[in-house]
């Protein structure tokens, strides 16, 4: 029963648990389905949401055509934006503002979006004079300004954070402009600009672009934008005036327009004239009437280049279609929209896509209280959205109708730019410039270079123009030439012609007269002009063309840093420093001790010390081989100095065994050959050739002796010699070469001078003239030569240099140097730097010869101590048994002992060398059988004359035969001390071989000689 009620209520738990998991499966199926039917109605109450409108504010000038088309473009970009993106959070609602064209309205119109419209960004205003003030409101405002128009580089992005450029700066057009000039090598060009901000903002990053080419600006002329008529002519008139016929024009449209009809009517749209002009005429010149067009024919411009894109073409038609419906009246052009239209409606899309993603809902301005706020401008207050909102606008990125928007800094990137030339009706393409690949004919890597060759130059030339012309007036240009008094072969001035004209000839004239003729790539045409006061100082004459006195100054006209600072100068044509030139003496040798002037001290003492040296390593070498090279002390210190001083006249007689000597020998008969040839030469010379020598060779001589010096009249050396201490008491003029030699040959004690200092052209002219008695000595101070005069930045300098060049290079130069100086060597010796062979001393100086020296010293160290490293390798065991010996028996320090037995050993004979071998063989025979007879007539002789009177002929053979050993050996010794060195050397060596042989004789015969002897000689 229990189990029953059990089985019972587990039943009854089971069916219960199971109904409860039933009932939660429905619960989660019913939530998912109203799930499931809940999130499309949310999503669709989500989209039905209205956007939060964000307020922007937008400046224009209403009044003008732009200004219209501009808002237009606006309008449509935000409208397409919101097209493209409908899901948008935000929605812009701009706020049109009317500048009025001027600073105040753009000021008023900003201050009434911010406060009372309390905008979060402003578009505008168009120009950079309305937008200096609005992006400073905007900075202290913390609300974004973007500007599509204010290309002033005066507004700078890093000085007023809240201001960003959606175009390109002005600055950026510089680099195309110089590359236009540089292409058609123009070194030079006038700048007209607009006298404004916008105007003349480009100048700075103009002048540096054009320097970086190698061009330069030479005249700057500003027009106001209203300025009348008469002020264009001024300033035209004035432009013609000037020699360069490149110009440069950046100003507005309007105002451009007025500028070229008035150049055309004052002739100034002609052949010779260039005009580049920047974007401000290029990017809109399709908008200008029929006759404002054909002014500028031949008009070279930029314009920022788009990509026809569909896009484009889509919007282009879309944005006159509504000009037209909006505006009526308004004119509307095949050209329309413009590239700052289109920057216009980048810069609005930009804004939308900024709001979005800033996520910018509701504007928040920080009003400050009403007791701290002095000004309207002060109750502004700032923006709480402004910082995201700025940072959004500069993270934007997406690819526009004018191209990539990205900005950098704050700024739009330079984009690539078209060059257009003003032909017909509008402009045509003739070229790209990129920041990559310059000017090129397209766009592409495998662009040909350059700008094409269909260009149409003012008065319909088909050739580029030259940029500047030699003459403004078409008159011929004046030449001045100084009239010298003095060394007419550089100038020379004749007045008596016939007709009554100056003749003007000489070398400068002649050089100037090859150079404009015959190596100009145009002609010129000119005429030279006497300038009468240039005697005292050229600086006056230089002054003439700064003062534009004179076109060109040709002379001897020496270029300076300072006159270089007043005029421009061609390359030199002449050499280039100066010098001084003094009188010489003749100068006979006639002292008893010239034979020691042909070498100086350090000479002399090099060769006596490496005499000795060589002597010392022979005389090393060969001590102990060769019986010559020993002896006493005295005899062998003799031999040292004799053996190397005879090889002078090669007179040395002994005999060498070495072959180290003998290679040192080689070398030294060498090096002594050189020196007594040169010896010989240089005093052979000193006996027999009269020398001249100067009377000063010092520049600090003449300082502090004090002596008059003199110069050119009207040189520049006046004031160099004065910059080097001279006393000007003690400077004196001269005028012509006679003069200065005059001086010369009298001398500072006779009322002349003991210099003359002048440039080298003047001192070489005048040794050629006077060849005797006068040298050029001195160091020669470096200046940069004659050259032609022109005024600064004149385009003739950089041509006439070039021609400068060419000439020289030919062989018409030295023709022209032979017909006014002469030949070059027509006065041998005295020209240049050959002077210093025939003026000055002749001694031969120790670094004439330290190479020779340096070889044999080289040579005898090496032999030395290859022969002292042989010795002591083979030496050692012998010289080691003999320290050892002397170390047992003597006390003292073993480096002395040491050296002492080195030193004993070294003054031995090597009796192993063959030179000794073949001595003591011969001298062993040839003393025994002397020794033999010697021995032999002392017996008969001691026999004779004894007490017993006669000995038995028995002991006179055994006395021979014994005793003569002993009898050898007094006979060596009385050898040794009457005979020479080479005997005496010997009785060693033959002592000790008769003691050898001693050993070897029977001792009964010895034994029975000496018993006899003793017998025979008792009393």
């Amino acid at each position: 029963m229990g189990r029953l009620l059990l089985r019972s209520s587990s039943r009854s738990a089971a069916s219960s648990s199971s109904s409860v998991r039933l009932l939660r499966r429905r619960l989660v199926l019913a939530a998912a389905v109203a799930w499931c039917v809940a999130l499309p109605q949310a999503a669709e109450a989500q989209r039905n949401a209205a956007p939060a409108q964000v307020r922007v504010g937008v400046i224009l000038n209403m009044a003008s055509a732009v200004g219209q088309r501009r808002k237009v473009g606006i309008e449509m970009a935000l409208e397409d934006y919101y097209a493209a993106h409908p899901g948008s959070r935000t929605r812009v609602v701009p706020r049109f503002r009317d500048s009025r064209g001027d600073v105040v309205g753009a000021a008023s119109a900003a201050v009434d979006l911010i406060r009372n419209e309390q905008v979060q960004a402003i578009i505008g205003p168009p120009t950079s004079a309305e937008a200096a003030f609005v992006a400073n409101l905007g900075n202290s405002s913390h609300v974004p300004i973007l500007s599509s128009s204010a290309t002033s580089p005066d507004l700078s992005p890093s000085q007023t954070p809240f201001f960003v450029r959606t175009a390109a700066n002005d600055s950026f057009k510089a680099a195309p402009v110089a590359a236009v000039l540089a292409a058609f090598r123009w070194h030079a060009a006038a700048v007209l600009y607009e006298d404004s901000p916008y105007g003349s903002g480009i100048l700075p990053a103009l002048a540096d672009a054009l320097q970086g080419v190698g061009a330069r600006i030479t005249e700057r002329a500003a027009l106001p934008p209203g300025a009348d008529d008469a002020a264009i002519d001024a300033v035209l008139y004035r432009l013609m005036a000037m020699p360069t016929r490149v110009f440069l024009v950046h100003m507005n449209l309007f105002t451009a327009a007025r500028l070229f009809q008035r150049a055309r009517n004052a002739g100034m749209m002609t052949e010779d004239y260039a005009w580049i002009a920047t974007d401000g005429v290029g990017s809109v010149v399709d908008a200008l009437g029929a006759d404002d067009v054909s002014a500028m024919e031949g008009v070279v411009s930029l314009r920022p280049y788009v990509v026809m894109t569909s896009q484009v073409r889509n919007f282009s038609a879309r944005f006159r279609a509504r000009l037209r419906r909006v505006s009526p009246s308004a004119d509307v052009y095949d050209h329309d929209p413009t590239v700052s239209m289109l920057w216009s409606y980048d810069t609005a899309w930009a804004v939308a896509a900024a709001v979005e993603a800033a996520g910018v809902s509701s504007p928040a301005f920080q009003t400050p209280r009403r007791g701290s706020a002095a000004t309207d401008l002060d109750r502004i207050g700032v923006s709480a959205t402004g910082a995201a909102l700025l940072e959004a606008v500069r993270e934007t990125r997406f690819h526009g109708l004018a191209g990539d928007f990205k900005l950098v800094d704050g700024q739009l990137q330079p984009p690539a730019y078209e060059v257009v030339n003003v032909v017909g009706r509008g402009a045509r393409p003739v070229g790209f410039w990129t920041p990559e690949a310059g000017i090129t004919q397209a766009l592409g890597a495998d662009a040909a270079r350059g700008l094409k060759r269909s260009i149409i130059w003012p008065g319909d030339e088909t050739s580029p123009p030259k940029g500047w012309v030699v003459s403004p007036n078409g008159e011929k240009l004046r030449v001045y030439v100084p009239v010298k008094r003095g060394f007419k072969e550089f100038v020379g001035v004749q007045r008596d012609s016939p007709n009554g004209t100056a003749n003007i000839t000489g070398y400068c004239i002649e050089v100037f007269d090859a150079v404009i003729s015959k190596f100009m790539p145009y002609p010129v045409s000119y005429q030279y002009v006497p300038y009468d006061d240039s005697s005292e100082s050229y600086d006056e004459l230089v002054a003439q063309v700064a003062q534009q006195k004179a076109d060109v100054v040709v002379g001897d006209v020496t270029i300076t840093a300072t006159r270089m600072a007043e005029v421009d100068f061609s390359m030199p044509f002449t050499d280039s420093g100066w010098s001084m030139v003094v009188a010489v003496r003749a100068e006979t040798s006639t002292s008893m001790w010239i034979f020691l002037r042909p070498l100086t001290t350090s000479l002399w003492l090099a060769s006596l010390a490496f005499f000795c040296f060589t002597g010392f390593v022979v005389w090393a070498i060969e001590h102990r081989i060769n019986p010559e090279f020993r002896g006493t002390p005295w005899q062998q210190f003799g031999l040292i100095f004799y053996f190397s001083f005879s090889t002078l006249v090669f007179a040395h007689k002994e005999k060498l065994e070495s072959n180290l000597s003998r290679f040192v020998v080689i070398i030294w008969v060498f090096v002594v050959l050189i020196l007594t040839s040169s010896y010989t030469a240089s005093l052979t010379s000193m006996l027999t050739v009269q020398k001249l020598q100067p009377t000063v060779t010092d520049v600090r001589e003449l300082q502090r002796s004090g002596a008059n010096i003199g110069y050119q009249e009207g040189s520049f050396i006046k004031g160099s010699l004065l910059k080097m201490g001279f006393d000007e008491s003690r400077l004196t003029t001269y005028k012509t070469a006679e003069d200065c030699a005059d001086a010369l040959s009298r001398g500072p004690g006779n009322g002349g001078v003991a210099a003359v200092f002048d440039e080298i052209p003047y001192l070489k002219l005048f040794l050629s003239q006077y060849c005797d008695g006068y040298a050029m000595v001195g160091p020669v101070y470096k200046t940069d030569g004659f050259g032609f005069v022109f005024p600064l930045g004149s385009p003739l300098t950089p041509d006439v240099s070039r021609a400068v060049l060419t000439l020289a290079e030919r062989d018409e130069m030295a023709q022209i140097e032979k017909k006014w100086f002469g030949e070059p060597g027509a006065c041998p010796g005295q020209r240049g730097g050959a002077s210093a062979a025939a003026v000055g001393s002749s001694n031969l100086s120790f670094r004439s010869f330290g190479g020779l020296f340096l070889i044999t010293g080289v040579v005898s160290g090496l032999m030395l101590v290859i022969y002292l490293a042989t010795f002591v390798y083979r030496e050692r065991g012998e010289v080691g048994n003999v320290v050892q010996e002397e170390e047992e028996g003597s006390a003292g320090s073993s480096s002395v002992r040491r050296l002492r037995a080195w030193l004993r050993h070294f003054d031995r004979k090597d009796l192993k060398c063959p030179t000794f071998k073949t001595w003591n063989e011969e001298s062993v025979r040839d003393g025994s059988q002397t020794t033999r007879r010697w021995v032999d007539d002392t017996v008969r002789g001691g026999r004779g004359g004894g007490a017993n009177g006669a000995a038995p002929a028995a002991g006179e053979e055994e006395l021979a035969v014994g005793m003569s050993p002993a009898f050898s050996i007094s006979a060596g010794s009385e050898m040794i001390n009457a005979g020479s060195s080479p005997a005496s050397e010997l009785g060693t060596s033959f002592e000790q071989r008769m003691q050898e042989t001693s050993h070897s004789a029977e001792m009964p015969h010895s034994h029975s000689v000496s018993v006899e002897m003793a017998t025979s000689m008792a009393p």
